[in-house]
C-alpha cells in the first residue's frame, strides 16, 4: 500500500498531468491514471480481439452470412449490408471483423464515460464495461460476418446520446431517435426499442419541469426520428425488391413459437389449418426447427404460391393457439426468458445449439449456405486469404469462453434486481437521497437503459431462445444495474 506522502505524490502526479498545461502525453498518462481499473480492462479487452483476428482468417461466416453478402433469401432486415459493402470496397474481411472489434471496445469505453457522467464511481463503471469487453460470446459474434455487433452499438450510440447530458434536449433526442431506429434495420426487434426512448423523453421531461405539451411534443419527435431510418429502409427495399417492408418475417416468425407450445390433440382448427400441428416429436425439436427446417409441418404450406393465403392461415393457426391455450404459451415463453440466468451455457431440448456461437479448433462451415466452396468463393472475391484457423489460439479462445469466459447468469439476475430499484427510485421523491439532482439522474439513466433491455431480451424471446439473441444484455442490462447499485450505494450514504 501507498503511504501518505507516496499517495500524495501520485495525486500530485495526476493533477499535474490534468492541467490544461501538460503535453496531450502527459495529459493521456493523467487520465489512464485516474481511470485504471477501465484501462485494465481495455487491455485485456484489446489482446483478446487481436487473439481472435489471429485465430480465425480472414473472419467467421454463418448461416446467414450470405444475405448481407448476397441479398439472399431470408426474413431478417439486411441493413447490415450497408456497413459491410462500404468496408469491403477498400478493405477485405479482416477489417470488416477489425472495425467490429473496434465497435466492441468503443462501446465498451461509452459506457464507462456515460456512467461517470453520471456520478458512478470508478469501479462501478469499470465494472459495467467487463462484460462487453470480456465476454467469449461477445468476441465470437465481433469476429463473425453478422449483424449483431453493429446492433449493439446503433443501441449504445442511441442511449449514450440520449443521456449525455441531464434533461431530453431537441437536438440530443432527434439524433438519439434516429439512432435507436437504424437499429431496426440491422435486428427487426430493435423496433422495441421505441417504446423505452419516449417514455423515457416523457419521463425526463416531467422532472425536468416542462409542461405537458411540451413533453408530449418533443415525444412525438423522438417518435418521429426513431421511424425515420425504417422508413428510408423500406422505401429502399421497395425500389429495389418491390416490397415497401423491413424484412419477410410477417406472420410466421411466430408459428415455431406457436407450434411448439400447442397441445395439439386439444386444439380446435379448422379443417385446412390441422397439418399445421407438429407431431410431439416435431416439437420436441424447438421453435428454430419448426420454422425453418425443410422437416418442418408448416413446409409444405409455403409450396402454395398464393402466399397471402398462406399467411393468413398461419396467423389464424397462431391466433387459435394464443387465444385457446395461453398458458401453455406463456409457461414456455417465460421458461425460455428465465434461461438468461443460467450458471452455465447450455443447449435446452429444443433451444437453437449453443456450439453455432462457440469458438472451434477447427474452421467450421455450415453448408449449405456457407460451405467450404462458397466461403473459398467469397475471400477470393473480397479478399482476407484462405480460410484458416491459428490452432493454439483458438484452443485457448474455446477453452477461455467455454470454461468461464462468459457473464454469468447470477450476475445478470443481481443486475436485473438492481436496474428495477435503481429505475422504481424515481417514485422515491419524497426520499431526500432521491430527491437530489445527482440521484435523479443516474435513476433516469438506470430506467432507460433497464427499460430497453427489457424491450429487446422479452421480444426477442416471443419468438425463440437463442443465446445469440441474450448478447444485448452486455450493453444495456448490465449498465442498468450498475446504476442501479450507485443509486443504492447513494442511498445509504444518505439515508432519509
Amino acid at each position: 500500500m501507498l503511504d501518505h506522502s507516496q499517495a500524495t505524490a501520485a495525486d500530485q502526479s495526476a493533477e499535474a498531468a490534468a492541467s490544461p498545461r501538460a503535453t496531450p502525453a502527459r495529459r493521456a498518462v493523467g487520465v489512464v491514471h485516474r481511470n485504471w481499473p477501465a484501462a485494465a480492462l481495455l487491455a485485456v479487452g484489446l489482446a483478446l480481439r487481436v487473439l481472435a483476428e489471429l485465430a480465425y482468417r480472414p473472419a467467421l461466416f454463418y448461416i446467414d452470412s450470405p444475405r448481407y453478402l448476397f441479398n439472399a433469401e431470408g426474413m431478417d432486415p439486411v441493413g447490415y449490408k450497408g456497413p459491410l459493402v462500404a468496408i469491403l470496397a477498400v478493405g477485405n474481411f479482416d477489417a470488416v471483423t477489425a472495425v467490429q472489434h473496434l465497435l466492441g471496445l468503443a462501446m465498451a469505453v461509452a459506457i464507462y464515460v456515460l456512467l461517470r457522467r453520471r456520478g458512478v464511481n470508478r469501479w462501478l463503471a469499470a465494472l459495467a464495461m467487463a462484460p462487453v469487453l470480456l465476454d467469449g460470446y461477445q468476441l465470437q459474434s465481433e469476429q463473425s460476418i453478422m449483424p449483431g455487433t453493429w446492433f449493439e452499438a446503433l443501441i449504445v450510440a442511441g442511449l449514450v446520446v440520449l443521456l449525455w447530458r441531464p434533461g431530453a434536449g431537441w437536438r440530443r433526442l432527434l439524433a438519439a431517435g434516429v439512432l435507436l431506429g437504424a437499429s431496426a434495420t440491422m435486428a427487426q426487434v430493435g423496433e422495441a426499442l421505441l417504446l423505452p426512448a419516449v417514455f423515457y423523453v416523457l419521463v425526463a421531461s416531467g422532472i425536468a419541469g416542462d409542461g405537458w405539451r411540451q413533453a408530449i411534443a418533443k415525444a412525438v419527435a423522438m417518435g418521429a426520428a426513431f421511424v425515420l431510418p425504417i422508413v428510408a429502409y423500406m422505401a429502399g427495399s421497395q425500389a429495389l425488391s418491390g416490397a415497401f417492408a423491413l424484412s419477410h418475417s410477417g406472420v410466421t416468425s411466430l408459428y415455431g413459437r406457436m407450434a411448439a407450445a400447442a397441445d395439439c390433440a386439444t386444439v380446435r382448427l379448422p379443417a385446412a389449418e390441422r397439418g399445421l400441428c407438429p407431431t410431439p416429436a416435431q416439437q420436441a425439436e424447438g421453435s428454430d426447427w419448426l420454422e425453418y427446417n425443410n422437416g418442418s409441418p408448416v413446409r409444405p404450406y409455403y409450396s402454395n404460391p398464393d402466399r397471402a393465403a398462406t399467411d393468413a392461415q398461419l396467423s389464424d393457426f397462431n391466433h387459435r393457439v394464443l387465444t385457446q391455450q395461453p398458458l401453455r404459451v406463456l409457461d414456455a415463453y417465460g421458461r425460455d426468458a428465465l434461461k438468461l440466468y443460467s450458471v452455465t451455457r447450455t443447449t435446452d431440448p429444443g433451444d437453437t445449439p449453443i456450439w453455432r456461437w462457440q469458438f472451434r479448433t477447427y474452421y467450421r462451415y455450415f453448408p449449405p449456405h456457407a460451405g467450404a466452396a462458397q466461403v473459398r468463393e467469397w475471400t477470393d472475391r473480397w479478399g482476407g486469404g484462405t480460410p484458416a484457423v491459428w490452432a493454439p489460439v483458438a484452443s485457448f479462445l474455446r477453452s477461455y469462453q467455454l470454461d468461464g469466459g462468459y457473464t454469468p447468469g447470477p450476475l445478470l439476475a443481481l443486475f436485473t434486481v438492481t436496474g428495477l430499484v435503481g429505475s422504481l427510485a424515481l417514485l422515491r421523491r419524497r426520499a431526500r437521497w432521491a430527491g437530489s439532482p445527482e440521484s435523479r439522474q443516474t435513476a433516469l439513466a438506470c430506467l432507460l437503459f433497464f427499460t430497453s433491455a427489457a424491450a429487446v431480451l422479452l421480444v426477442s424471446d416471443l419468438f425463440e431462445y437463442s443465446w445469440r439473441y441474450q448478447l444485448p444484455a452486455l450493453v444495456t442490462l448490465v449498465p442498468a444495474g450498475v446504476l442501479g447499485l450507485s443509486v443504492l450505494f447513494r442511498s445509504r450514504s444518505r439515508p432519509a
